[in-house]
C-alpha cells in the first residue's frame, strides 16, 4: 500500500533525528531542544542551495556543517557559560528561527524539478520504491559511520562521559569538549533529516521543525523499550533498533490517518502515542 510505503520513507528520513536524540539524550543525558531549529536549518540550507542550482551531494556537507555549528553553539553555552542544558537549547533554537528565515529569504521555499538524492539513480520504475531503495543506502551509510565512530576510542570516551562524567574527567578527558562535539554530531544528524525531508516533500518551510523533537524522542523511546526487553548491549544493534523505532513511529501515525482521524489532530495523536510508550511499561512494572 502506498501510504505504508510513504510512511516507511518518512521514517527513514527522520532517522537522522532519532540518531541525533539518541546521542544527546541517551549518551550524554542532555535534553537538547536545538533539534527543532537545526532540523529546519538543514531544510533551509538545502532549499536555498538547490535554488542556486547546486547538486545535492555538494549541499550535504554544508547541511552537516550548519547543523554541527548549531549543536556546538548549544554545547558551548552549556559547558563554558554554565547555562542549563535545556535553556541553552531553547536559546539556540529561538535564534535559529531568525537564521532560517534569513537563509530562505521567505517563510516557504519550494523546489522545482531538481535532481535529488531520491531521483539521482533510477533503478526501479516505481518512484516510491526507487526513493526507498536510495534512502536505505543513504541511511545505511550514515548509520555505519555513527556506529563505527561510537566503537572507536573517541566514541567510547563519549559514551563514558554520559555514564560517569566525574570518573572520565579524573582520567584526564576533557568532558566539556566531549559534550560540545557530541551535540555537534547530534545536530548534524538532525540537519541531515531536514536535508532528506525537504527533498522528499519538495519544499522547506520555516515552521517545519515545530514539534519535530517529539518524533525523534518517540523513536528513541520505542527503541529503548525494545533494547531493554531484548537485553541488547551491542552498539550496532542499538542503532538498528532506534532506526526501527523511527519507522514504526511513522507507520503508527500513517495507520491512524488511514483510519479516518482528522489530520488537524495529528499532533495530539503523536503526543498521546509518545505518552503511552513512556507510561505503559511503567504501569505494568511492579514496584519492588
Amino acid at each position: 500500500m502506498d501510504f505504508l510505503l510513504t510512511a516507511i520513507i518518512q521514517g527513514l528520513c527522520f532517522s537522522g533525528i532519532a540518531l541525533g536524540i539518541y546521542i544527546s539524550m541517551k549518551i550524554f543525558n542532555i535534553p537538547d531542544i536545538t533539534t527543532d531549529g537545526s532540523y529546519t536549518l538543514g531544510g533551509a540550507v538545502t532549499a536555498m542551495m538547490f535554488t542556486h542550482s547546486l547538486p545535492f551531494y555538494v549541499i550535504l556537507p554544508m547541511v552537516i556543517a550548519s547543523g554541527a555549528l548549531a549543536g556546538a553553539l548549544t554545547g558551548f553555552i552549556h559547558t563554558k557559560l554554565k547555562v542549563n542544558a535545556l535553556l541553552s537549547g531553547i536559546l539556540v533554537m529561538t535564534s535559529l528561527y531568525s537564521v532560517n528565515l534569513t537563509v530562505m529569504g521567505r517563510s516557504n521555499l519550494p523546489l522545482r524539478d531538481y535532481t535529488t538524492v531520491f531521483t539521482w539513480w533510477k533503478l526501479l520504475g516505481d518512484v516510491n520504491q526507487n526513493s526507498l531503495l536510495m534512502l536505505v543506502v543513504f541511511v545505511g551509510l550514515m548509520t555505519l559511520t555513527i556506529g563505527y565512530l561510537l566503537k572507536t576510542d573517541f566514541g567510547i570516551a563519549m559514551r563514558a562521559t554520559g555514564n560517569s562524567e566525574s570518573m572520565v574527567r579524573a582520567m584526564g578527558v576533557n568532558t566539556d569538549r566531549m559534550k560540545i562535539i557530541g551535540l555537534a554530531i547530534a545536530n548534524a544528524l538532525t540537519a541531515t533529516s531536514g536535508y532528506l525531508i525537504t527533498q522528499f516533500q519538495g519544499f522547506a518551510d520555516i515552521n517545519m521543525g515545530i514539534g519535530v523533537v517529539i518524533i525523534g524522542l518517540g523513536s528513541v523511546i520505542i527503541g529503548e523499550t525494545l533494547i531493554n526487553w531484548l537485553g541488547i548491549l551491542s552498539v550496532w544493534k542499538s542503532l538498528a533498533v532506534v532506526l526501527f523505532g523511527a519507522v514504526l513511529f511513522q507507520l503508527v501515525l500513517a495507520l491512524t490517518l488511514s483510519l479516518g482521524v482528522d489530520a488537524n489532530l495529528l499532533k495530539i495523536v503523536t503526543a498521546v502515542f509518545v505518552l503511552l510508550i513512556v507510561g505503559l511499561p511503567r504501569l505494568f512494572t511492579k514496584e519492588s
